[in-house]
């Protein structure tokens, strides 16, 4: 253990308290937040809570995990999962079908119709940067007002920035509020031929501008969408606005997770710093797949030191040790005289080095030839053990360093927020893949230190 020791994450303590209502798990990509997430969920579900695990990550191993044949915008019962009155759902986010939904149920119906069709909306809501993560926000708070789940477990995008998740809603609210909306919505504020004389003669240049830049009909979608759009742009603003008090809330508690390097640490250290200031309640962080030996007390120098002395045959004993136990068995002493009371000749004249007594070699006795034989073979298997031993030491003298390394990562951050709680994930051979593979990261979760360590 390092010389900062941080406490322990009370994952149960977390799940089992009915205030909590909402879990989200953030971080940047390829740390693990979607198995994190599921795991959560099952432990969670199997211990009596009622969880609904909303997943945004476009590899789909979620739904794979759980045995679902594919996830969509409606959360699913997962079969299987089950205690005490638990019970689990999964969903993944649809990031055009939340859209959609907000539009058909705050614009009546023709002017739904009207948005839904325009090329332009079609293109924001499948791929404007940021509208992934605000429709993350969108559908948590939709989850919430249902109130039919008393845990939600929130994957969080996998984005560039662990910030985005926080950053999006704002950032949309920026654009709809920005100059360039509001100049496209201009025209038809004003309305009717005076919205088009203002056009033509106040704005000839800049849609000229425009035009060249985005094409006549790209323009002519925008001014359309904005149009139709106007009275809905309060309602985002305000739906966002709530679901960041939600997110600030006392029931609301946020796991960052990271793995035992620095970009990945790094990060959730903006992020720590980030749900401070904005005072969001930190549950603590998870440290997925973290290196351990049982055979920690062997160093990685030693083994190192070990595995030469094998390669190098110089280990101090080997004279006196393997050689003259060897010798031993063939009936002489260290020194290769026969042993006291032994004549050093087989009883039909032949030497124990399988020669006659005329000399000439190979006309010993069958059984003097075999001797001989196996203590070659002997020979040959001692390298053999001996290769194997040195490949195994030095393997595991990379897996030490490893160690030392992830040691060290984790104790720069530890020395930056000690207060942080933290559970340290023991890393798998393989990816998951089942539920049996959730409640094992389940436990280990629950544990808060890697196996082995």
């Amino acid at each position: 253990m390092g010389l900062d020791t941080p406490p322990v994450l009370a994952v149960d303590a977390l799940l089992d308290d009915p205030k909590t209502r909402i879990i989200v798990c953030c971080g940047s990509g390829g740390v693990g937040k979607t198995t994190t997430a599921a795991a959560l969920g099952v432990r969670a579900a199997e211990r009596g809570r009622k969880v609904v695990v909303l997943t945004i990550d476009p590899a789909r191993r979620l739904a794979q995990s759980m045995g679902i044949a594919s996830l969509d915008n409606t959360p699913r019962r997962v079969a299987g999962v089950s205690g005490d009155g638990g019970e689990l759902h999964a969903m993944m986010l649809d990031m055009k079908r939340t859209f959609d939904e907000i539009v058909e149920a705050h614009a009546d119906g023709e002017r739904a119709r009207a948005i839904l069709a325009n090329p332009f909306y079609q293109s924001l809501s499948a791929g404007f940067a940021g509208t992934q993560e605000y429709m993350a926000m969108e559908k948590l708070g939709q989850l919430r007002a249902r109130d039919d789940w008393d845990l939600i477990v929130v994957d969080t995008p996998p984005s560039r920035s662990a910030l985005d998740f926080l950053d999006a809603p704002k950032r949309l609210g920026s654009f709809l509020d920005g100059k360039f909306i509001r100049v496209l919505m201009a025209p038809a504020k004003v309305g009717g031929r005076a919205g088009m004389k203002f056009l033509n003669v106040g704005m000839s240049l800049m849609t000229g501008t425009l035009s060249k830049l985005m094409g006549a009909s790209l323009l002519k979608d925008v001014q359309t969408f904005v149009a139709a759009m106007d009275t809905m742009f309060g309602g985002f603003r305000t739906r966002a606005d709530a679901t960041f008090r939600l997110l600030q809330a006392p029931g609301t508690a946020f796991l960052v997770v990271a793995a035992p390097e620095p970009d990945a640490l790094r990060e959730a250290a903006y992020f720590v710093e980030r749900l401070a200031a904005e005072r969001m309640p930190l549950a603590g962080l998870v440290l997925n797949r973290v290196h351990s030996s049982d055979a920690g007390q062997l160093s990685a120098e030693r083994a190192l030191a070990a595995a030469e002395n094998l390669e190098d045959a110089g280990i101090v004993d080997q004279e006196s040790g393997k050689a003259g136990l060897r010798d031993s068995d063939t009936g002489t002493t260290e020194t290769g005289t026969p042993e006291k009371g032994t004549t050093g000749t087989s009883d039909t004249g032949t030497s124990e080095t399988g020669t006659s007594d005329t000399g000439i070699p190979g006309t010993g006795s069958p059984s003097a030839d075999a001797d001989a034989a196996d203590a070659d073979d002997a020979d040959v298997d001692d390298a053999d053990v001996d290769e194997i031993t040195a490949g195994l030491l030095r393997l595991h003298a990379e897996r030490m360093q490893v160690i030392a390394r992830e040691q060290r990562t984790r104790d720069r951050f530890t020395s930056l927020h000690p207060e942080v709680a933290v559970a340290e994930v023991a890393a798998l051979p393989g990816d998951v893949h089942d539920l049996a593979g959730l409640r094992a990261i389940g436990e280990r979760l629950a544990t808060g230190v890697p196996a082995g360590a």
